[in-house]
């Protein structure tokens, strides 16, 4: 029997991306809280609309860092649980540097967080990780990129804030492959500021900022059927410079049609980190 990638996949499909209307309320999330907690303090208010998301596994070897923003790559990793936080911080984190500064051709890498999910309740309560996020969003603004910088390396930062950055994630499956709950992620030349409203994210001991879009048909998706626990999508969320390439890229969980109601829930782990050219 073929792989699930291996197998026949259409070239594009027809799912469900959740947008800000345009007429919401001042939006905010949450961290450092339960699921529970986080989804009741949230503003914003929302609306469903389906779009065209295409295969990416089509192109795959032509997607660009700097042109899309994102690519997908096979990355076989040591991790044994990615629920034992310690583990994640000792091998996973080392393999993670290792992979953006492969990818991107950065000189410096620093991760410096991660956010595992779980599509399964009671697997989220067990954990104390997220759910799937479906609003499309990105994770950083040209005010809260800099500001991880100042966050996280506070003595260096002024100084690698002359040159140029990045904030570079990575998103792979933990367990059995993504067939509930895919990502999805939009081509950053697809994107643009038209619709992008900044959105407070806060954290008991500290406020950032991300981005957050209302709908616009302009937008071209993408995602990657069926990935399996050694593949990982890298993709930008932050880039200083402003000469063209791509400075971020909208994603988020979207409803596959397609998915068996006997599919088993989504589990992830994205990291993100600081990268300096």
């Amino acid at each position: 029997m073929a792989r699930p990638q291996e197998a026949a996949q259409p070239e594009h499909i027809r799912g469900v991306v959740n947008y800000l209307r345009e007429d919401t309320e001042a939006p905010a999330s949450y961290g450092g809280l339960s699921q529970k907690e986080a989804d009741r303090k949230r503003t914003g208010n929302y609306e469903s609309h389906t779009v065209t998301i295409h295969n990416a596994r089509l192109l795959a070897g032509g997607l660009s860092l700097e042109r899309e923003g994102f690519v997908l790559v096979r990355h076989d990793t040591q991790m044994k649980d990615f629920y034992d936080q310690d583990e994640v911080r000792t091998v996973y984190y080392k393999e993670t540097e290792e992979l953006v500064k492969k990818t991107s051709g950065a000189k410096r890498v620093v991760v410096f967080d991660h956010t595992l999910r779980s599509g399964d309740e009671a697997t989220r309560e067990a954990k104390q990780v997220g759910g799937p996020v479906r609003g499309a969003h990105n994770d950083y603004t040209d005010w809260s990129g800099p500001q991880r910088v100042r966050d996280i390396l506070p003595d260096e930062a002024e100084e690698l804030l002359k040159g140029r950055f990045g904030v570079i994630q990575t998103w792979r499956p933990i367990n059995r492959p993504v067939i509930r709950d895919p990502l999805a992620i939009c081509d950053a030349g697809s994107t643009g500021m038209e619709g992008a409203i900044p959105t407070a994210r806060i954290y008991p001991d500290r406020r950032g900022e991300t981005l957050h879009y209302t709908f616009n048909p302009k937008h071209y998706w993408y995602y990657f059927p069926h990935m399996e626990r050694h593949e990982a999508v890298v993709f930008k969320t932050f880039e200083s410079e402003k000469d063209g390439r791509a400075r971020w890229t909208l994603h988020c969980a979207f409803d596959d049609p397609d998915t068996p109601p006997d599919a088993p829930p989504r589990e992830s782990i994205e990291m993100r980190t600081l990268a300096f050219f």
